[in-house]
């Protein structure tokens, strides 16, 4: 499964949302009303718990939330290649 579907998958489950269909572009913060700074942090959790990666807080920001797609390029780009 393509890392942006397993992005999906938990953004949804984390925030129970259910079957959350989003593409790439689909905007995050400020467009899903679920998404605040308390559900951000059980996002990251999530993440690194499923991709097996660490996420220190001075590396990630608001403008990795701005799509489905920057959240799932910066786990990309923390996964080792």
């Amino acid at each position: 499964m393509p890392p942006l579907e397993r992005v999906r998958i938990i953004l949804s489950a984390t925030l129970g949302l259910g079957s959350l269909r989003l593409d790439e572009h689909a905007p995050l913060l400020g467009a899903v009303p679920e998404l605040d700074s308390m559900a951000v942090a059980g996002v990251i959790t999530a993440l690194e718990e499923h991709f097996g990666i660490e996420v220190a807080d001075d590396e990630i920001g608001a403008r990795h939330f701005a799509t489905l797609g920057s959240l799932s390029a910066f786990v990309q780009s923390k996964l080792p290649e």
